[in-house]
């Protein structure tokens, strides 16, 4: 099994899970818009047991979770929104939509420094509910009436990703100090300096080397060591 990143080409892979699993359905533009506007956001889960006989087979999809950055947030606070999230009947319990949301949540704190994700769900979804608030951590926010079109409830639930934001910061930090290296020149000399406590200098000699030392000087500089 293989999580990677949504192209546009998986689009109607997607569409047909969708429509599969999922009462809530997209236009085709719908799932290109958010591949074009947040590619680092939307996930698929492939089924990379079946064999490619040529080039042109398509992958065998059998999840995805599409997600997005919320534009103009209402409370002002940047964050991300998980759209829609699906796992194929074949293929639940394998801890799939678990990982697709992760890696979806994890990618709105590193790309985009979101404080929080937020997603709506059926109050009657129960498989749904433990997923979010028992496995992922999620809470309720509120219930808004008569979200679906259908007339049912919705839980507005968020889910705080403080944690992953702030780890993601300091890992950007130590890679920066990593690639800086260590001061050359001037400034690599005074650090050496500073790193010495201001320490006596050591008196320089002028010494010959290669051709400017003659056989005149080598003879005499090897008597002199044998008396």
């Amino acid at each position: 099994m293989d999580i990677r990143l949504m192209k546009p080409s998986d689009i109607p892979h997607v569409q047909q899970a969708n429509i599969t699993n999922l009462p809530e359905n997209y236009f085709c533009k719908y799932y290109l818009y958010h591949a074009m506007a947040w590619p680092q956001l939307s996930y698929v889960a492939v089924d990379t047991s079946r064999p490619q006989k040529t080039p042109y087979d398509y992958p065998k999809i059998v999840g995805y979770v599409l997600a997005k950055m919320e534009e103009d947030p209402s409370d002002g606070i940047t964050h991300g929104h998980i759209t829609s999230l699906s796992v194929m009947r074949t293929h639940r319990r394998l801890g799939l939509a678990e990982k697709l949301m992760r890696q979806s949540q994890r990618a709105m704190a590193e790309s985009y420094g979101a404080h929080y994700v937020s997603l709506h769900v059926r109050v009657s979804n129960i498989a749904a509910l433990h997923l979010y608030r028992d496995t992922l951590g999620f809470t309720n926010d509120k219930i808004e009436s008569k979200y679906y079109a259908d007339g049912e409830d919705a839980y507005s639930m968020r889910m705080d990703l403080s944690d992953i934001r702030l780890e993601a910061e300091q890992g950007r930090r130590e890679d920066e100090d990593e690639d800086e290296g260590d001061a050359v020149g001037s400034e690599g000399k005074k650090s050496e300096d500073a790193s010495t406590g201001g320490a006596k200098k050591e008196k320089k000699r002028r010494v010959k080397m290669g051709r400017a030392v003659g056989v005149a000087d080598l003879v005499e500089r090897t008597e002199s060591s044998k008396a």
